[in-house]
């Protein structure tokens, strides 16, 4: 591992001078959070992340690779004694804060951009709520005599350019039957028979989610690559199983603790399909009793291209989904400046406490002398950085309104580095919070640090990074 003082080095005198001042001020910020950080043992990757919920009843349908775990929801609701009222999840993704807090009892509103956590949250609330004995019997037909494999007639696959080439021609073949029969059949229980394909996609696609980008397969016939994501699952069997998983969990749910056997103790859930940018500002004041939730990280990760099959058969077009792009909030080097005062004026709060805070200041600096030198992999990672920031002091303001006083807000996040430099998005953002209004109340620390892109470590040497939830107090 190359140490800080070997970095700075190799580097030329003004561009030292630069680094030494983010490290300085960097140290300043966490020593001001010293006594706020906490190394908490209980919280691992596997509960801040979806891998808790890949064994777990309803949770596990569709792997949501983006979301937290019901059990951290639990964790946190319980530890802070949050029992009662209503929460916020303004990033809902899949839906997995919402649906925790409603088996707690607890009312839930959701935001959410993206079509498909927006199908995963209104499917899961038909399952849960709607469908009747007679739907789950005709999902059991389905499953016994797939009706898909005799149909005489198809649907043509709705595709992106990106998406083109996803599937073995069998496979799109029986995806175009399936979805054919589909329509069929009445209204609740087509919704479930394509959300259970969409949970399948990925996995019979020769394509891999991969962060910034699908993964493409060597067998796929558009791409020169040697990756091999190993078994390409078989539709006939992959459909079969999540119908039938989705029958068992359901089946078993009123006799779980997952679920409360009296249906009238679950809180209710309200999902707005939009941007939060957009929606939070139509909010009342202090209506809320506790904020649950995980931002797009500051990574470039690009939901719009990792969910693309999924997009592509829920619909959306070519040019929804560049507008789409848009409007998720700054994470990838292709996010274009928003304007955040002609979205609301009174924003002016928030931008004027990112534009205060030192440490995101020189960052911001640094990186935009990198962009004139040449020296970043992309010229769009100092509009996508200051984007990121600015955008999520406004969310954080307008959490901070909606907040009742003494409630909490519990945030997933990671820190990210960039030409080298290690972006404390947790000290940063709670240096803001706090000069919105809010108490940092802790910053839980998961146990261990991760790790650096590949490319990051064999240009600047490897840094830890802390992944962290962070815990803020409405004063």
């Amino acid at each position: 591992m190359m140490g800080l003082s070997a970095f700075f080095d190799l580097k030329p005198e003004s561009e030292n001078k630069a680094l030494i001042e983010i490290d300085k001020l960097d140290k300043e910020l966490n020593q001001h959070f010293q006594d706020r950080f906490f190394i908490h043992p209980s919280l691992t990757r596997l509960l801040v992340s979806f891998q808790a919920n890949k064994s777990r009843p309803l949770y596990r349908w569709y792997k949501y690779k983006e979301a937290f775990s019901a059990a951290l929801v639990e964790f946190l609701f319980n530890d802070y004694q949050l029992k009662r009222g209503k929460i916020l999840d303004p990033f809902a993704g899949s839906g997995t804060a919402l649906f925790a807090a409603s088996n707690l009892g607890i009312n839930a509103d959701g935001i959410e951009l993206l079509p498909i956590g927006q199908e995963i949250i209104k499917t899961r609330k038909l399952l849960e709520l709607e469908f009747n004995q007679n739907d789950f019997e005709r999902l059991t037909k389905w499953i016994e005599l797939k009706p898909w494999k005799i149909a005489e007639k198809k649907i043509d696959l709705p595709e992106f350019k990106i998406t083109k080439g996803a599937y073995s021609p069998a496979t799109q073949y029986a995806i175009e039957r399936y979805l054919s029969v589909c329509e069929g059949e009445k209204e609740s229980v087509s919704s479930v028979l394509r959300f259970a394909l969409l949970c399948i996609l990925e996995s019979i696609s020769y394509t891999r989610k991969d962060g910034q980008y699908l993964r493409w397969d060597y067998r796929a016939s558009r791409k020169k690559t040697s990756f091999n994501k190993g078994e390409i699952a078989d539709f006939d069997r992959a459909i079969a199983n999540k119908l039938g998983e989705i029958i068992q969990d359901l089946n078993a749910s009123t006799n779980s603790l997952e679920i409360p056997v009296n249906l009238n103790k679950r809180g209710g859930i309200e999902l707005y399909q939009d941007s939060c940018l957009q929606v939070m500002s139509s909010f009342p004041d202090a209506i809320y009793e506790g904020i649950m939730t995980s931002p797009p990280y500051c990574n470039r990760y690009d939901y719009t291209r990792t969910y693309a099959l999924e997009l592509a058969l829920l619909g959306v077009s070519e040019k929804s989904l560049a507008s789409l792009r848009q409007e998720m909030l700054s994470c990838t080097v292709e996010n274009r400046s928003k304007d955040l005062l002609a979205i609301n004026s009174s924003w002016k709060l928030a931008i004027d406490a990112a534009d205060s805070q030192p440490l995101l200041q020189s960052i911001l600096c640094f990186l935009e002398n990198q962009k004139l030198e040449g020296a970043l992999n992309n010229n769009g990672i100092p509009r996508m950085i200051r984007g990121y920031f600015y955008e999520m002091a406004c969310v954080i303001q307008e959490c901070h309104r909606v907040l009742k006083p003494g409630a909490f807000l519990f945030m997933v996040n990671d820190n990210v580095r960039y030409a080298g430099v290690s972006i404390s998005v947790d000290t940063i953002l709670s240096s803001i919070a706090e000069k919105l209004g809010f108490i940092v109340d802790k910053i839980l620390v998961l146990p261990g640090n991760k790790g650096n892109s590949s490319q990051q470590m064999g240009n600047h040497g490897r840094v830890p990074l802390r992944k962290c939830v962070y815990v803020w107090k409405k004063e």
